[in-house]
C-alpha cells in the first residue's frame, strides 16, 4: 500500500520524485484526505453503490481537474487508506492543514451529493458526515447550509 502511494505522488505530483520537499506535497495530502472521507461515505453503509461509485470520480475531477488515470490512482490509494484507518482523525488533520473554510464546505457538499446519489440517506452516511464536520470545525449552520446546497444541486441535474 505504501509503494502505490509512493508511485501515486512520485508519478503525479513530484517532478523530482522528493515528496517530502515538493511544493505539490500539501496538495496531494488534500487529494488524498478528501477521496478518503469520500470514500468513509460511499463504505458507511457497507455497500458501494453503483451510482457512488460513478458520482465518485465526477465529485474528485470537479475539484482536483486530474486525469483519469490519476483519479483511478488515487480512489484506489483512497480506498486502501480508508480500510486501513482506524479513524478519520488523519485525514481530517489534513483538511485542517490545508483547507481554508470554503474547502471544508465543498467538501461536506460532496459528501452529501453522494450519500444523497443513491435517493435515500442512510444514518451511518449522514454520522460520517456530521463527524467529518464537527472534526474540520464547521459550525452547525454551516454543516446545514452544505446539506441543503447538496440536496438542491441534486434535485436540479
Amino acid at each position: 500500500m505504501l509503494n502505490k502511494l509512493s508511485r501515486f505522488f512520485e508519478r503525479h505530483l513530484s517532478p523530482t520524485g522528493d515528496v517530502s520537499s515538493s511544493p505539490e506535497a500539501a496538495f496531494s495530502r488534500k487529494q488524498l484526505a478528501v477521496a478518503a472521507l469520500l470514500v468513509e461515505v460511499a463504505r458507511a453503509d457497507h455497500h458501494i453503490g453503483q451510482q457512488e461509485l460513478d458520482h465518485l470520480p465526477l465529485l474528485l475531477q470537479a475539484k482536483f481537474q486530474l486525469t483519469a488515470e490519476q483519479l483511478d490512482d488515487l480512489i484506489e490509494i483512497a480506498k486502501e487508506q480508508s480500510s486501513d484507518a482506524t479513524s478519520l482523525h488523519q485525514f481530517t488533520q489534513w483538511i485542517n492543514r490545508e483547507c481554508n473554510d470554503e474547502e471544508k464546505l465543498q467538501l461536506l457538499a460532496a459528501m452529501w451529493q453522494l450519500a444523497y446519489i443513491d435517493g435515500e440517506l442512510d444514518k451511518y452516511e449522514e454520522y460520517v458526515i456530521r463527524k467529518v464536520a464537527d472534526l474540520i470545525y464547521v459550525p452547525h449552520s454551516e454543516f446545514l447550509r452544505a446539506r441543503l446546497r447538496a440536496k438542491n444541486t441534486l434535485s436540479v441535474d
